[in-house]
């Protein structure tokens, strides 16, 4: 994605409304707060009022929004860059001068940068005219509402046999899973059963073609292997080596014959009861060897796990990084009644994640069945404040051209 042509325009549109917040928006400490995609940002240093202009840390929401940031502490400058696509875009701005460098060309500031509790405090409206973030104001709730920009993101999309109807989606995604396959009760895996198992054709269209088509188009198509422990099944898969041997083979080969770049193994329920330790040593065991099997036929592993805040204690996140090319955080497998995931359970999850494994190795997890256009980019905004992988919805036949259009709005998709 291009952002630094989109930041130009942006700035023309943002900048003047912002400068319509009255002078006194700010004018007690603590009374205004910041919402950045639509979940409050923490701050060192509370936002301020100097000279009619909101100041706040040029540090805290400059990470947010995936900006680097450096402090020359002998020349008193900050250095914020942004990169995107191999294009840079480099502001320095200087402690007591209204004057900011951008690319190298002078830009006058509402306000010179201070010096707060060891804060560097910056005019609020910067973000917008430099950075392509949208500001708002609510005098109501003295509240700021800031929204990222667009930004380019790795994403994933889960295909069900009721998702045919949104296939159309395929190509904008950078990989699909397919959920045609998994292991059943008795422990064996299969592509058959009442469901997550391989669809009939559709007159001319058939799976082969589906994935054919998808990895033509740049999409890289893999195969989903499920199952949930509510029977023990996978308890007996874990627990038998041959039987496990047995497994791990089958799906290579059937991810690799069936033309799949991929294996995403979304193996639900672990740990929920029973020895823990032993739970996830023996799925660690199991990923060991997927993983192997995988690697040596030239196929991708993407592991779809619940969140370490979640009732299913059995992964282990920082060994099963190490097997696979990338972690799903199921954030949507928590206890609640309908609705959109609570946001700071889900700011947890990462957050735990983020203790076990690096950044670009999650991605996160979203129900389109739990959200809706009005909540999806809200937690699309938690992955780009955490600066994560990626974003991967469950699923397409549940997204709808309201929640698409709101998607495309927070991400650049392929």
């Amino acid at each position: 994605m291009k952002v630094i042509g989109k930041i130009l325009l942006s700035s023309v549109l943002i900048a003047g409304s912002f400068s319509a917040i009255p002078a006194d928006a700010a004018k007690a400490a603590g009374k205004v707060s910041i919402m950045l995609d639509g979940y409050p940002l923490s701050f060192p240093v509370e936002p301020t009022v100097l000279k009619g202009t909101t100041m706040v840390p040029f540090r805290a929401i400059s990470e947010a929004l995936g900006i680097q940031v450096t402090w020359n502490q002998k020349e008193q400058k900050i250095t914020a860059t942004k990169k995107e696509d191999g294009i840079s875009k480099q502001v320095v701005l200087t402690i007591g001068s209204k004057q900011a460098l951008v690319d190298g060309k002078t830009v006058a500031l509402a306000n010179a940068p201070q010096t707060i509790r060891s804060s560097t405090m910056i005019p609020l409206s910067f973000f917008s005219q430099q950075f392509g973030a949208g500001v708002a104001w609510d005098q109501k709730t003295q509240t700021v509402s800031i929204t990222s920009p667009k930004e380019d993101m790795y994403t994933l999309g889960f295909y069900a046999l009721s998702s045919f109807d949104e296939r159309a989606y395929i190509p904008s995604f950078d990989s699909v899973a397919f959920g045609w396959s998994r292991i059943d009760p008795s422990g064996q895996f299969t592509m058959e059963g009442k469901e997550y198992k391989w669809p009939q054709a559709a007159g001319e269209v058939t799976p082969e073609s589906i994935i054919q088509d998808a990895a033509q188009q740049g999409t890289s198509p893999y195969l989903m292997v499920y199952s949930v422990d509510s029977s023990g099944e996978l308890t007996k898969n874990l627990e038998d080596q041959a039987l496990q041997e047995k497994t791990t083979s089958e799906i290579v080969e059937a991810a690799a014959g069936k033309g799949f770049k991929g294996i995403a193994l979304d193996l639900e329920g672990l740990g929920l009861t029973g020895d823990k330790n032993k739970v996830k040593a023996e799925y660690n065991a199991f990923v060991k060897k997927l993983s192997a099997k995988a690697r040596a036929a030239g196929l991708k592993l993407t592991l779809i796990l619940h969140p370490l805040n979640s009732s299913y204690a059995g992964y282990d996140y920082k060994t099963l990084s190490g097997l696979a090319d990338d972690l799903v955080i199921m954030a949507y497998a928590f206890e609640q009644e309908k609705g959109p995931e609570p946001l700071k359970r889900v700011d947890e999850a990462i957050r735990l994640a983020l203790k076990e494994t690096s950044k670009d190795r999650l991605i996160l997890g979203i129900s389109l069945g739990s959200e809706n256009a009005g909540t999806v980019n809200t937690k699309i905004g938690l992955a780009k404040r955490y600066d994560l992988k990626g974003v991967a919805f469950w699923r397409l036949g549940l997204i709808g051209q309201p929640a698409w259009a709101k998607i495309n709005e927070s991400i650049e998709m392929k």
